[in-house]
């Protein structure tokens, strides 16, 4: 095949930038090297594995039909039902919308750069998930025996749900919409207020929690009453039965008897066998998902806030500050969270927040010290000292000009302790001090040895797996982003 010559052009032309290539952004030349490695690709493939698991659980793996019938005598549908929608809780609810928003809205066919879309879905993903937090500790609040009776009777009342959701909601909205996150302020409002709005109807319209009992539905279609329409697993995490504990995976727990009606009734499967209480393992495995991802992401969010501000102000001011803020680094970093974690599990309670709040509160010193090192290299820089001659203020010193030239380093940490969370909470869960009531895989892999000290090896492949193969994924990642950005590591590959 004949050589292309390139075109010849005139000096004038080359002027105008004829036949210029557009140079890339740093992040998309440094994400372009990360996806030519294999490890990096298939880490990616089984974060966001993960992930889609995490959001679908629900329709994945619940034993609330998605249709039933109700039948009468003579064989006709009375009523028609869909009782695994009736029970998504809010969280599930606000996980499956965003997720169908947030990808048209990260697609490159907006007005904004998408830095500020990206950090327009970050700002409303945290006002919605506080404000789900927040009315959920304030549902338990009111619906405690401790409170007044009038109280609880305002709770149970029609709209009393939609206004306490409302006030929740609304207070987080606003502090969204004051916070100058982005230049442009409409996207941010409607974004805010279309989060305010969806949290008030998932919340108020799920506010009276729902009696759950599985077998009614095995016992009605076993006596013709009703027909059912499951989803892919007819299991959920907490539908446990003492006839199938410790099943070997492809069993069979309902034999395809006929109902009353002639009608069989289907068997469900055991795709990975049941655990030592008699639950499905499969639905937990795929429920755990969400606690997983939701540790590693939420805690190292909370510690990279609180350790790229100190680290910020230490590398910033240096002097006295910069040694008061060294020496709590240091304290910080002689505590062990895994040993506190275990004390805590004793003292406070056994819930998801708890876990996320101590591990992100006391492993934030390595965002620091990366922080910290790099801004003290940025101070003296000519951009530095001309935002602080035109007078801007220091927020916006730190963290608007500074911050983005020196949060490469903090960006990779990040990866590292995402899979460092996760350890953590399978040990603690390995151990029985896991949040209590959720699925997750530490506590599936303790149930391996069962009580007669049998090894039970699907209790111990399948969930180890999926632990070894999270925490290799986002140390795999985290290296790769590391050689990528990092411009000796790239010649010393060369």
């Amino acid at each position: 095949m004949a050589q292309r010559v390139p075109e010849a052009i005139s000096g004038i032309d080359a002027m105008r930038g004829a036949g210029q290539v557009r140079a890339k952004g740093f992040w998309s030349e440094a994400w372009g090297r990360v996806f030519k490695r294999p490890a990096a690709i298939l880490s990616i493939g089984w974060i966001g594995l993960v992930a889609v698991t995490a959001v679908l659980a629900p329709l994945l793996a619940n034993a609330h039909p998605i249709l039933l019938e109700r039948i009468g005598d003579k064989g006709e549908v009375l009523s028609r039902s869909w009782p695994l929608l009736e029970n998504l809780t809010p969280t599930d609810l606000l996980l499956l919308l965003g997720s169908i928003v947030a990808i048209p809205w990260l697609l490159p066919t907006w007005g904004l750069p998408r830095s500020q879309r990206l950090t327009i879905l970050v700002a409303v993903s945290i006002q919605a998930g506080l404000s789900i937090v927040i009315l959920g500790l304030l549902r338990e609040w009111l619906g405690s025996a401790e409170r007044s009776e009038s109280l609880r009777q305002w709770s149970r009342e029609m709209a009393s749900p939609y206004i306490a959701s409302a006030v929740v909601a609304a207070i987080a909205a606003a502090v969204v919409i004051a916070m100058p996150l982005t230049q442009r302020r409409g996207p941010r409002v409607l974004f805010a207020v279309a989060a305010a709005l969806l949290v008030t109807l998932a919340v108020g319209s799920r506010w009276q929690s729902r009696l759950t009992n599985f077998e009614r539905y095995a016992e009605e279609e076993a006596t013709g009453k009703i027909r059912a329409v499951y989803t892919v697993i007819p299991w959920s995490p907490e539908y446990v039965r003492s006839d199938m504990a410790l099943a070997r995976p492809a069993s069979k727990v309902f034999e395809r008897l006929p109902s009353m009606q002639g009608t069989p009734l289907g068997a469900r499967p055991l795709y990975l066998g049941s655990d030592s209480m008699g639950g499905d393992v499969l639905s937990q495995m795929l429920w755990a998902c969400r606690l997983s991802i939701s540790i590693g992401i939420v805690s190292t969010g909370i510690s990279l806030l609180i350790g790229v501000t100190l680290g910020a102000l230490a590398g910033y001011f240096g002097g006295r500050i910069d040694l008061l803020l060294q020496r709590l680094i240091e304290i910080f970093m002689a505590i062990p969270v895994l040993f506190l974690l275990i004390v805590a599990a004793g003292v406070l309670p056994r819930n998801t927040y708890v876990m996320m709040a101590i591990i992100g509160c006391f492993s934030w010193t390595g965002a620091a010290r990366f922080t910290r090192a790099e801004f003290l290299k940025l101070r003296r820089q000519d951009f530095v000292q001309s935002a602080q001659a035109v007078g801007l203020p220091l927020r916006m010193i730190l963290f608007r000009h500074m911050l983005p030239n020196g949060v490469t380093p903090v960006l990779v940490d990040a990866s590292f302790s995402i899979a460092a969370a996760i350890s953590v909470e399978a040990t603690l869960s390995f151990l029985g001090l896991g949040p209590d009531g959720q699925a997750s895989w530490g506590k599936l892999l303790s149930s391996a040895t069962a009580s007669t000290g049998t090894f039970v090896w699907w209790l111990a492949v399948f969930p180890g797996l999926a632990i070894f193969l999270s925490v290799l994924s986002y140390n795999l990642l985290g290296e790769s982003l590391r050689d990528a950005i990092d411009p000796k590591l790239r010649k010393a590959a060369h």
